[in-house]
């Protein structure tokens, strides 16, 4: 059997500058994500990190989504 993790969940960053930029600009359709995990008890609100950003070829401000 599994053995359960506890506090640790895995969530999904998306990045926040892909959803503004239009369509025509664009190198490839689609938005960057990236999955990792977090503590729920020591981090309550959404992660944020900076990460790299295929479609903008440039680091970005990545945001958690449900």
């Amino acid at each position: 059997m599994a053995k359960n993790k506890g506090v640790r969940i895995v969530v999904t960053l998306e990045c926040t500058e892909c959803r503004s930029v239009p369509e025509s600009d664009k190198r490839m359709p689609g938005v960057s994500r990236y999955t990792t995990e977090k503590n729920r008890r020591n981090t309550t609100e959404r992660l944020e990190l900076k990460k790299f950003c295929p479609q903008l070829n440039r680091m970005t401000i990545h945001r958690e989504i449900k």
